[in-house]
């Protein structure tokens, strides 16, 4: 079998340039070296050893994109649209740049710490943290890390969140500027801190500047999963005062429109919904799905450039990244 040593003197290189190009650490190496080395690679089908290259860098060149796991939101991960999209984009920047991805939900601190030592991994990227004894403990196993969706308060962590509370703003605005009064606001449990308490506070927002009273009686909360959504439209199908809806994410308004038509109350004749995400689901809904638009692609590129940048020692230009929302506008809103 090949070695980097026979690579090496074929190329008429150092066993060391041959590792960094191995390893896309080649900006040193004069594009024509680069290219011999490569070809020598696929002809013999050289592939490099994990464990050698982990145990001569102290790590396993695996980052972890870690989701905390409550008894309220137990799942799979990937079933959500907007972190499956999420997760690609972080899959594919990883593997150019020669790591290696681990996607796993974790249920409390212990966990975290036995799955990082275990894996000796690189790097974390977090989904939807809070401030408490969970993020405490992933600051301690002091490896690098970066923050997705979470209000915390750490300016020494890398952080990439999103306009949440704009985007309910702008959501609850257009059912607003439509002619409806009634709207019901549709969410998994609003944690104080988190994301859907902003976008909950945008839903108040454009209320107010409408002079409406924020009424709990439409407020909804369940788990985000289309079946749960099934249910909650059966049961707003039922509330024949309520006339839009604003769900905090794609899937559940996708459920919510569902669970309406088996009660024979179809969007938009008889009620409007405006979702958040502006994932695929959106535009596979009859009709289509007005919604908030997010770009889990981008969010999920900076988050990979933010966590090789801590591994190979680059500064990082900016290390909170607040990104965009706009409204996309579909089928699924009447005018009144």
């Amino acid at each position: 079998m090949v070695t980097l040593k026979d690579i090496a003197a074929e190329a008429g290189v150092s066993i060391t340039t041959v590792s960094n190009v191995v390893h896309h650490r080649q900006s040193r190496v004069s594009p024509e070296r680069v290219k011999k080395i490569w070809e020598i690679i696929e002809r013999e089908h050289y592939v490099p050893s994990m464990s050698a290259r982990s145990l001569a860098n102290e790590h396993s060149f695996i980052i972890g994109v870690v989701t905390h796991l409550t008894p309220l939101n137990a799942g799979s991960t990937m079933s959500d649209p907007f972190l499956s999209a999420f997760v690609d984009s972080i899959e594919k920047q990883t593997r150019e740049q020669g790591y290696y991805l681990m996607v796993r939900s974790v249920e409390n601190a212990d966990d975290l710490i036995t799955l990082t030592r275990s894996w000796h991994l690189a790097g974390l990227v977090l989904t939807g943290m809070f401030q408490d004894s969970f993020l405490e403990a992933s600051i301690r196993l002091n490896i690098p890390v970066v923050l997705i969706d979470s209000y915390v308060e750490n300016p020494e962590l890398c952080s990439i969140g999103l306009e949440d509370e704009q985007g309910g703003y702008l959501a609850t605005k257009y059912l607003l500027e439509h002619g409806h009064r009634s709207i019901a606001f549709t969410s998994p449990a609003i944690r104080a801190g988190g994301v859907i308490e902003q976008r909950y506070s945008g839903y108040i927002r454009a209320m107010k500047e409408y002079g409406l009273t924020p009424d709990s009686s439409l407020v909804f909360t369940q788990e985000i999963t289309v079946e749960q959504g099934r249910k909650l439209g059966r049961k707003l199908a039922g509330r024949k005062d309520i006339t839009g809806i604003f769900s905090s994410a794609d899937i559940l308004a996708a459920g919510i429109m569902a669970g309406l038509s088996e009660k024979g109350v179809f969007v938009p004749k008889d009620k409007s919904i405006v979702g958040f995400d502006d994932n695929f689901l959106a535009q596979l809904t009859i009709p289509g799905l007005t919604t908030v638009h997010q770009d889990a692609a981008e969010k999920g590129a900076l988050a990979t450039e933010m966590i090789i940048r801590q591994l190979e020692g680059k500064p990082i230009p900016e290390k909170h990244v607040i990104l965009p929302v706009s409204l996309v506008e579909r089928g699924s809103v009447r005018r009144l």
